[in-house]
């Protein structure tokens, strides 16, 4: 096998895969990311397809049994592995990600244990969200479903959890603002000319007023999880890019005491956002019609700074989304690649479009 070379999220996915593989079972998380040790799922069968065609299943043994790994290529038995190597794979390959250098890099002796495993590459191939797909037991039902969950490494630096795009351009209309104002306020280019130039609109007397998302594919995909979840992500925006607040949770704070739709119940800003973050997270996409299902239907695993692997099942959703408002940021994307933060002119009206991106903190 050749060389082979990943970031740190890629080798966080194999790391998964043999840490599952070594200890058999799935951990839950709760909101703060602590380890449940008295939660878990039984993990049964572990599901690869790196070459199309070759279906890799990994059939882990019953806790009474010797511990044993069974691995069936096509449905066909093709080899052994002991779950005691597998545990001092995992131990080292953790340390190996740890202290990898550079945006991508090797690690010695991984070829050899991928061979063992008939991996022939670090990232399962993945056409939606889910990065590995487990067969869990539920210990309360006796049910034991196929779920596919998607993965996050603590090891690496944080991921995006909603890439920018010019389908996630939201547009304000600028009210009050005359052609000169607007050649000055666009020639603004500070550091922070974002928030600059969108201060400048109000020191000039304007006003901004949300009108729509750009993307008619988004803005039904963000209609199926709240009628007004479009607004509620303009009112976000603009106040996060014009104070510069950055993290999710303290946005929605200052949303909710403002309270722009009139909601008469406290908590309502927050409840719904965390409804996007969590559709986001589990499969819903900008640029592609969602019909409301989860991509990753089983949930979110995570590998944190120590090593563990724990997850968001979608049996502890509630906790899941607690973390992600917990662990997400608003964040600023190229001005001018996604077109956006720029006064224009359309149909005898001025706008403005602000961008969406989230990422991890």
């Amino acid at each position: 096998m050749a060389r082979i070379t990943g970031n740190k999220g890629e080798w966080s996915e194999l790391y998964v895969l043999i840490y599952l593989l070594a200890h058999g079972k799935l951990n839950a998380a709760d909101g703060k990311l602590n380890k449940l040790r008295d939660i878990f799922f039984p993990v049964l069968k572990v599901f690869r397809e790196d070459v199309k065609g070759e279906k890799v299943e990994y059939r882990l043994p019953d806790p009474a049994d010797k511990r044993v790994i069974t691995i069936f290529l096509n449905n066909e038995q093709i080899c052994e592995i002991s779950q005691s190597d597998m545990e001092r794979e995992q131990k080292a390959l953790y340390w190996s990600i740890v202290n990898g250098a550079g945006k991508a890099f090797s690690i010695d002796g991984i070829e050899q244990v991928m061979s063992d495993l008939h991996c022939s590459k670090i990232k399962a191939v993945n056409t939606d969200k889910a990065d590995i797909v487990l067969q869990l037991h539920d210990i309360n039902t006796g049910y034991s479903p196929i779920c596919g969950f998607s993965i996050k490494s603590d090891l690496g630096s944080a991921p995006t959890l909603l890439n920018a795009g010019k389908t996630t351009n939201f547009l304000y209309q600028v009210v009050g603002i005359d052609e000169r104002s607007k050649q000055e306020i666009n020639n603004i280019s500070t550091k922070s000319k974002i928030r600059d130039r969108i201060n400048a609109i109000y020191e000039n007397g304007g006003s901004l007023i949300y009108n729509s998302a750009s993307s008619a594919v988004f803005n039904d995909n963000l209609l199926m999880i709240d009628s007004r979840m479009p607004e509620i992500i303009g009112n976000v925006l603009l106040y996060s890019y014009s104070t510069g607040v950055t993290s999710c949770k303290d946005v929605l704070n200052a949303i909710e005491l403002s309270n722009p739709l009139g909601y008469a119940r406290n908590g309502m800003y927050k409840y719904k956002f965390k409804k996007l973050l969590c559709a986001i997270a589990l499969g819903m996409m900008p640029g592609t019609e969602w019909d409301g299902y989860d991509e990753a239907n089983g949930g979110y695993i995570i590998v944190t700074t120590s090593g563990d692997v724990v997850a968001y099942h979608i049996y502890n959703r509630n906790s899941f989304e607690d973390y992600l408002l917990d662990n997400t940021k608003f964040e600023r994307a190229s001005t001018s690649r996604y077109e956006f933060a720029t006064l224009y002119n359309k149909d005898d009206s001025m706008y403005i479009n602000l961008n969406l991106q989230i990422r991890f903190k």
